[in-house]
């Protein structure tokens, strides 16, 4: 086990680790038709240790005839709803067994805090318990007229789903997707982040395990603009399910147009932290820290807008930027880790881009590039700006990374015009004690999701989804349920049905009459 201080000469790698990553089709692991890959970096040394398979259009073909096999003539989707759950159940129980595993290749892969990452295992397993219990629980509407008519919804799945998950937290994000669309009776195929194919890989086995028959899951890695827009664009797939990029979405919105998808996409974020001057000053800042800078500042609820109110500005800035110099950066895979490195080089190059932009736009208060004690990986410091105007950038854009934006306001107007004052609306805090105000500004702030008083915790039976710029529909308990499935509404008749007679005599006497 490495330490932060020694993290730039050593290098912590699992045992048993992959070299080659391969698709998962039909119950097989294969290699793309083409022999296609691509290279796989892990962040810290940002050297190879894997290439994985580069899904194509062959390749999402095969998958989807594969899913669509098993959805048309295989037995998943005609299952009873009892006998799912114990299959999803089989599954958490598998996932929750090899936690320490499935944390230790996710930080290896992610560059994640490893103690970080044994919480999204838990996450994953308890999102399969959640939906296994919601479909044997579920029941549908029945409407009644008395003596004249019953109206019933047949609820069914929809078919093949199409789902394409992000780099931040993969394991524990594709589980949110995978658990809504399996229980309810589709059949799936996967395409995960190219940066973070290596936990995806593990779903396969856990899933024929479970007994999941084969078909139901398949697997297909590769590069968004190859593999992922054929996914989107296959005719066979009713349903696409997206978590990613704001741009990314809107591409993805163009090219489901022409087969008229069904489209669950949760988006970018920009999301305001409003702490007013009555807040308790310490539990805001614990909740402000940890929103930005925890899952190394890579998550799309991240409250990176700070909004304090004048009297308690310089207080809060003073606190805040003392927390964030004391935050240990380091080895992903050391205990002691609170902010890791960050997920490529890429995305390394795209925030510390913006750190440089920050330094023109507010005054440096922590941070501002890459610690000293880490030369070589993908690792930026936690960054502070105070007194950021609100047409500054990195105001207005989604950085992605563990840098924080802080502005005062004076009044409860201003302070929700500046919250509503991006393109974004996906998440917002609020830290006040004045229960009339909490409530007001929660009716009025554009977000699809507020906390009051607390940081980002989740009730697995709430929506969950953005607005604006952060997203289309919501997913989340009965909502995911919606998604997934078809609602047919089937109307019965009782005792005489009164019909107009079109054609009939005596209709045309009548109407000569």
């Amino acid at each position: 086990m490495t330490s932060p201080i020694d993290a730039a000469t050593t290098h912590y790698v699992p045992e048993d680790l992959p070299t080659s990553i391969q698709h998962y089709i039909d119950g097989r692991f294969v290699d793309s038709v083409g022999g296609a890959t691509f290279e796989v970096l892990d962040p810290v040394s940002n050297t190879t240790y894997a290439t994985a398979a580069a899904g194509q259009k062959e390749d999402i073909d095969l998958a989807v005839a594969a899913a669509r096999e098993a959805f048309t003539n295989g037995p998943w989707p005609r299952m009873k709803p009892r006998e799912r759950a114990r299959v999803l159940n089989r599954i958490a129980d598998a996932v929750e067994a090899q936690e320490s595993r499935l944390a230790e290749l996710e930080t290896f892969d992610t560059g994640l805090p490893i103690t970080q990452a044994k919480g999204q295992a838990l996450r994953a397993a308890e999102n399969f318990r959640f939906f296994a219990d919601l479909i044997v629980a579920q029941f549908d509407d029945a409407m009644k007229v008395p003596g004249s008519q019953i109206n019933y919804v047949n609820r069914k799945p929809i078919g093949v789903a199409g789902l394409i998950t992000p780099w931040n937290t993969p394991f524990m994000l594709e589980s949110w997707k995978l658990a809504p669309a399996l229980a309810t009776g589709n059949t799936v195929v996967l395409k995960p982040a190219e940066f973070t194919p290596l936990s995806a890989s593990l779903w396969a086995e856990i899933f024929r395990d479970a007994g999941l028959p084969d078909g139901v899951f398949n697997l297909v890695n590769g590069l968004g603009e190859e593999a992922g827009d054929a996914l989107v664009k296959h005719p066979d797939v009713p349903l696409i399910s997206f978590t990613g990029e704001t741009t990314t979405g809107q591409t993805i919105f163009r090219n489901a147009a022409a087969n008229l998808k069904g489209l669950s996409m949760e988006l970018g974020g920009k999301s305001p932290c409003v702490v007013f001057a009555d807040a308790d000053l310490d539990a805001a800042i614990d909740s402000a820290l940890f929103g930005v800078f925890s899952l190394n500042g890579e998550r799309c609820t991240a409250g990176s807008r700070i909004l304090v109110e004048r009297p308690v500005y310089d207080a809060f800035c003073e606190k805040y930027a003392a927390r964030a110099k004391a935050i240990v950066v380091g080895d992903p895979h050391d205990p002691k880790t609170e902010v890791g490195a960050l997920v490529h080089p890429v995305h390394f190059d795209k925030v510390a881009s913006y750190v440089e932009i920050g330094k023109t736009e507010g005054r440096l208060l922590a941070g501002g590039g890459r610690p000293e004690h880490l030369p070589e990986g993908n690792y930026i410091a936690p960054t502070v700006f105070a007194d950021v105007a609100p047409d500054a950038r990195i105001f207005q854009e989604e950085i992605f990374g563990p840098v924080v934006a802080i502005t005062p306001f004076d009044t409860d107007d201003e302070a929700l015009a500046l919250a509503n004052n991006t393109r974004y609306g996906l998440a917002a805090y609020i830290w006040t004690k004045d229960l009339t105000r909490a409530h007001t500004f929660s009716s009025n702030v554009e977000a699809g999701m507020v906390w009051l008083n607390s940081h980002n915790v989740r009730d697995l039976r709430t929506p969950f989804g953005g607005v604006k710029a952060s997203g289309l529909g919501h997913e989340g308990g009965y909502r995911s349920i919606d998604f997934y499935t078809d609602q047919q509404a089937v109307h019965i008749t009782l005792g005489t049905v009164h019909t107009p007679r079109f054609g009939s005599i005596d209709a045309a006497a009548t109407d000569e009459g």
